[in-house]
């Protein structure tokens, strides 16, 4: 029996491994485009706002 938990450890750390670089390694940039697109937008808008006074 202890022959038995001494391999399964193994097993169970591979399997995690494998699990978690699946993860790691995902693909990430679905949310990048919303960013940049809100990123735009927030540029636009500061370009457009004026404070209504005259130069400094």
């Amino acid at each position: 029996m202890a022959v038995l938990a001494w391999l399964l450890i193994p097993l169970f750390a591979a399997v995690g491994a494998a699990i978690w670089g699946g993860w790691a390694s995902r693909d990430r940039t679905t949310g990048d485009i919303a960013e940049l697109t809100g990123y735009a937008r927030f540029r636009e808008a500061m370009d457009k706002t004026h404070s209504g006074s005259g130069p400094a």
